[in-house]
């Protein structure tokens, strides 16, 4: 039977109890191949490091963190961020970055769990129009496109695997209705 999930907002305390468990979901990605900013091996180190760096964004208000928690055992399986930290003449617009599911937890609609919940945040917090970039072909790209993000096109050889190598990086959109 599959655990339910929970997708809720972290404060940027709560961010700081969880790095481990953050960075847990990171390394287990990168370490299965996404490309997700980091090279591999991915050290404990390197995704503490990044976390903390989260977690200020947070508590300075320049974005929003949710996780997707297993009801029974509080387990942190996937993660997206809303930096809403943006240019003066850019104050409707909002990124999604880094969502991520644990490899054991994938195949349960997760990833769109937290896409929804990462919209409905943008919304609170005044966003219109929200951006995100993806490995072209991947899994990913596949959601975004199911649950309606706009493709805006291909960028080849935007950055590298994990293990080396380039890959293409896909830039979608999304404008969705004020609160």
């Amino acid at each position: 039977m599959t655990e339910s999930i929970t997708i809720r907002h972290l404060s940027a305390p709560e961010a700081s109890e969880q790095v481990g468990a953050l960075s847990a979901v990171l390394i287990d990605c990168v370490e299965g191949g996404a490309s997700v900013s980091f090279m591999s091996p991915l050290t404990r180190e390197r995704a503490d490091a990044f976390w903390q760096g989260v977690t200020e964004g947070v508590a300075d208000g320049e974005r929003i963190l949710l996780v997707a928690q297993e009801d029974t055992s509080g387990r942190i399986v996937g993660t997206v961020q809303i930096v809403l930290k943006q240019p003066e003449n850019q104050p409707h617009r909002a990124d999604i970055a880094k969502m991520l599911v644990h490899g054991q937890a994938r195949k349960r609609g997760i990833g769109a769990a937290l896409m929804r919940a990462a919209e409905d945040a943008a919304r609170r917090a005044g966003k219109t129009v929200l951006v995100l970039d993806t490995v072209t072909g991947g899994d990913a790209e596949r959601l975004y496109e199911r649950i309606g993000w706009i493709k805006s096109g291909v960028i080849p050889n935007y950055a590298l695997w994990p293990k080396g190598g380039f890959c293409d990086t896909t830039v979608f959109y999304k404008q969705i209705p004020a609160a």
